[in-house]
């Protein structure tokens, strides 16, 4: 249910699907993070070891003309969850997502959203509940229809953006 909610809003979105994320760590029992702790690391020349079907979703909507950002408020020095956050960040990049980073410090003045989530074409608001060991929470995803809420939230991240670095000019401190 997690990754089918932003999955199938994914597909129906016309021009832009934003992605605030705010945690320095979730999903800690994730297997692909702990093959990277473990030392697999992606190959960026084997393409068929890390194209996922979700960037499938990302790539079909990219090539629609869909918008797709993400932005990661991470602190720093930056845990060994944002670090590999960082290292795989790449695939999405090449499905068509703009990825930027920006420090917590850069952000003190800002008033951000409580959770992360996504927001879609200006008016449906995916929301992630995570409890405080950064696991999903019972509630997982919750798909708002609400066009003034999906305005707060990117009003929020617009700021946030601007104050941002690319992912390409960014380096985990």
């Amino acid at each position: 249910m997690r990754s089918t909610a932003v999955r199938e809003q994914s597909a129906r979105a016309r021009c832009s699907a934003v992605h605030p994320e705010m945690r320095d760590g979730c999903t800690l029992d994730d297997p692909e993070f702990i093959a990277w702790q473990q030392g697999r690391w992606l190959d960026p020349a084997d393409r068929e070891s890390w194209w996922r079907s979700r960037l499938d979703v990302v790539a079909e909507a990219t090539g629609r003309g869909v918008a797709m950002r993400r932005l990661r408020v991470v602190s720093e020095p930056v845990t060994d969850y944002i670090r590999y956050e960082y290292a795989v960040t790449f695939p999405n990049i090449a499905a068509g997502e703009d990825a930027w980073w920006l420090p917590r410090s850069r952000a003190g003045d800002l008033l951000l959203p409580g959770l992360d989530g996504w927001v879609m074409d200006d008016e449906v608001v995916i929301l992630h509940h995570f409890a405080g060991n950064g696991q999903w929470a019972e509630a997982g995803m919750e798909v708002r229809t609400d066009p003034d809420l999906a305005q707060r939230y990117l009003a929020a991240y617009e700021v946030a953006w601007e104050r941002a670095t690319p992912h390409a000019d960014y380096r985990p401190a």
